[in-house]
């Protein structure tokens, strides 16, 4: 999982440097299938930041050709819980939107290695905070969220907030930058009006079935999530100081080679 912004990230970029990467790795544990097959993990974590591959299936003479222990920002645990993963990797970047600070989250990795899963998760505890900390704050300032969510598919750019499934056109603009045209953007009521969204967005999103996972992501999903606030008006006359930003949930299709999963059907071949 790949964190993008966070407040010291957008001081570094200020200076003229890169914006901070932030790069979680989170193992899961064996399925059902993998158990009755008597399969092993390849990994073990070491500490909280160090992961060590052991592959069972090389020699011992050719292990030792291999890289054995990577190092990452943070590393969770086959039994670690999702809300953790979120708390300790994802909750500071994605309230980072309250600040004005763009943010973005992303999973990243193999069919069934669990992305949907925590990107889920994430997002659910990510978009309740934020409504909790709106909540807080509600009488010194002004906020309204707007929610968009889009598939790319097969080269194909598509609303996930309609049933309409016409491609949509990607340009850019000298100011906006990257622009998807007609791309629903809709004004979040409350907690009830996300969900609601959300269970659409699953309905319409591409899965198939592969060797690995019964119902794998086929594509790439984007769900972003605009706050935009300003000063109550008999607080201050100068809203100057409105802010606005975006931070975006994105569950990359499945890096796999199809001859390994027998993927069926058509799948997503467009990399972000």
């Amino acid at each position: 999982m790949g964190l993008i912004g966070g407040e010291e990230g957008v001081q570094e970029a200020t200076a003229g440097r890169e914006e901070r990467i932030l790069v979680s790795v989170r193992l899961r544990p064996l399925n059902d299938k993998e158990i009755n097959k008597f399969d092993v993990c390849d990994w073990e974590c070491s500490n909280d930041t160090t992961i060590i591959y052991k592959n069972h299936n090389l020699s011992a003479s050719d292990r030792s050709l291999y890289p054995t222990s990577y190092t990452f920002d943070r590393v969770f645990r086959p039994g670690c819980p999702t809300r953790q993963v979120y708390e300790t990797a994802a909750k500071e970047v994605a309230l980072s939107v309250l600040k004005g600070i763009n943010a973005s989250i992303f999973a990243y990795g193999q069919t069934s290695s669990g992305k949907t899963y925590t990107m889920s998760g994430v997002t659910e505890y990510a978009i309740a905070d934020i409504f909790n900390q709106i909540g807080m704050e509600k009488e010194e300032r002004e906020f309204v969220l707007k929610f968009s969510a889009m598939e790319i598919y097969n080269e194909s750019v598509r609303d996930l907030l309609t049933a309409d499934a016409t491609p949509l056109r990607v340009f850019d603009d000298p100011e906006r930058g990257t622009v998807v045209e007609k791309l629903t953007e809709a004004t979040l009521r409350d907690w009830n009006h996300f969900k609601e969204l959300l269970s659409f967005c699953e309905a319409q999103r591409k899965i198939g079935e592969t060797s690995l996972n019964e119902a794998s992501s086929r594509s790439h999903q984007i769900l972003k999530f605009t706050v935009e606030s300003c000063p109550c008006d008999f607080l201050v006359i100068d809203r100057s100081s409105s802010l606005a930003a975006s931070v975006n949930f994105i569950d990359l299709a499945g890096s796999e080679r199809a001859s390994q999963t027998h993927a069926a059907g058509a799948r997503s071949n467009w990399s972000l």
